[in-house]
């Protein structure tokens, strides 16, 4: 289990893997100077929090994980695409969550 720490004022356990994944998300979009929303899970009765992920905030990325994840391309490759979204990345407990579906337009 990893820890991204925001701007020195709160701290969000995620998985090792997905950490590693969410790293390259990050370096990825701060090098092209683009900010985005992020979603982590909280544990404290709180659903999830939001972050607003910029080369102005300071974060720390920890891993305490022996090895180093494997990077699942396709899974960086969804990330990148979610996190240039209007609802940005949403972290779920077990990865990434499904990204809102539009809603059906009826057929007339």
């Amino acid at each position: 289990m990893g820890r991204l720490i925001y701007r020195d004022k709160a701290s969000f356990d995620i998985d090792d893997r997905l950490l590693a994944h969410l790293r390259i998300v990050i370096m990825n979009k701060l090098r092209r100077n683009e900010g985005f929303m992020l979603q982590v899970p909280v544990n404290e009765g709180v659903r999830q929090a939001s972050l607003w992920v910029h080369a102005s905030n300071a974060l720390v990325l920890q891993f305490y994980g022996g090895r180093e994840p494997a990077i699942d391309r396709e899974l960086v490759d969804q990330m990148m695409h979610d996190a240039s979204g209007p609802d940005g990345l949403t972290l779920s407990g077990s990865g990434i969550a499904a990204a809102p579906s539009a809603p059906a337009r009826p057929v007339r």
